[in-house]
C-alpha cells in the first residue's frame, strides 16, 4: 500500500509562541491544539519541551514544569542542605561499618 506524502507546515517563531499561549491559557491537551491549529500532538509536545513550557498533570492538578521559580528555588536549597549535611552522615555510616568490621575503636590507642 502506497502512503500518501503530507506537506509539511512551516510555523514561524511567533506563531508557535501564540499556539503555545493559548494552549496554556485554555488548558488544551495535544488532541485539542490538533483540532485546534493543525498541528501534530508530537510537534506541539516539541514545541513545550524546546521552550520549557511544559505542564504535568496529575493529583495536584495543573502544576508549573521543572522551570519554575520556585522548583528551580526549593531544589538549590535542598541540594545545598544535603550537601552541608552528607558529609558527616558518610563519616558516621563508614565508621559504624568499619566498628562492625574491626570492633570497636574506642579505648584503643591509634598508632
Amino acid at each position: 500500500m502506497a502512503r500518501t506524502s503530507h506537506k509539511r507546515k512551516s510555523y514561524s517563531p511567533e506563531r508557535r509562541k501564540q499556539i503555545l499561549d493559548t494552549a496554556a491559557r485554555e488548558g488544551l491537551t495535544a488532541t485539542d491544539v490538533k483540532k485546534k491549529f493543525g498541528v501534530t500532538p508530537v510537534t506541539y509536545y516539541s514545541w513545550r519541551k524546546k521552550t520549557g513550557a511544559t505542564v504535568r498533570r496529575g493529583r495536584g492538578g495543573l502544576r508549573a514544569g521543572s522551570g519554575s521559580d520556585l522548583t528551580s528555588t526549593v531544589r538549590t536549597e535542598v541540594r545545598a542542605k544535603i550537601e552541608q549535611i552528607l558529609p558527616g552522615i558518610v563519616k558516621s555510616e563508614v565508621a559504624s561499618y568499619v566498628d562492625s568490621l574491626f570492633g570497636s575503636r574506642r579505648g584503643r590507642r591509634r598508632v
